[in-house]
């Protein structure tokens, strides 16, 4: 005797509620986009509560966090590892002009790279950051099913990722959960 309809229908999304479940979901992050985009709207991302968010809200297994590296700032990489980062450093350029100093550390390339060394080893990934510069990086994961989700710092990311609109989530929406306390 076969089951009920309505049991049949019961077991047909049980199971893919738990395909869904099953699915390895990594994280690639822009750190300086996403630090840069939260601090131009006059808050601090509280980069723990953040993890825990994508673990939570996305299921994220492993979060890659890409940064420039400045010699003095070992504590901050501890910590971001501690919560459960995976750090990737870039070497820093200083570029000094008219008496200041700028720091450069872009880590497209590298975030990039990770992302496709890491490609057989995720079924989706989330991509952290606003830069047009990831368009192609981006289109590829949607064009072959491995795209779950951009987050974006702020609502001025590049017009080129607006083709990709029902993935992007602005995480300046997000601030009361993901904000740093005093």
């Amino acid at each position: 005797m076969s089951p009920a309809p309505e049991t049949s229908f019961r077991y047909g999304v049980k199971n893919k509620i738990m395909a869904r479940a099953k699915e390895t979901i990594y994280a690639f992050i822009d750190s300086n986009n996403l630090n840069l985009g939260i601090l131009s709207q006059g808050w601090k991302l509280d980069f723990a509560r953040f993890r825990i968010y994508l673990k939570d809200k996305y299921h994220v297994e492993k979060a890659f966090l890409f940064i420039g590296y400045v010699p003095g700032n070992q504590q901050l990489y501890t910590f971001l590892q501690k919560v459960g980062y995976i750090v990737v450093f870039k070497p820093i350029l200083e570029i000094s002009k008219e008496k200041k100093t700028k720091i450069k550390g872009n880590v497209d390339a590298e975030l990039v790279l990770h992302t496709m060394i890491e490609y057989k080893n995720y079924d989706k990934a989330i991509i952290v950051s606003g830069d047009g510069d990831f368009y192609c990086l981006i289109e590829y994961l949607a064009n072959n099913n491995k795209l779950a989700k951009i987050i974006v710092p702020n609502k001025k990311y590049s017009s080129l990722l607006r083709k990709f609109a029902m993935f992007i989530v602005n995480i300046s929406f997000l601030k009361d959960k993901l904000h740093k306390r005093k």
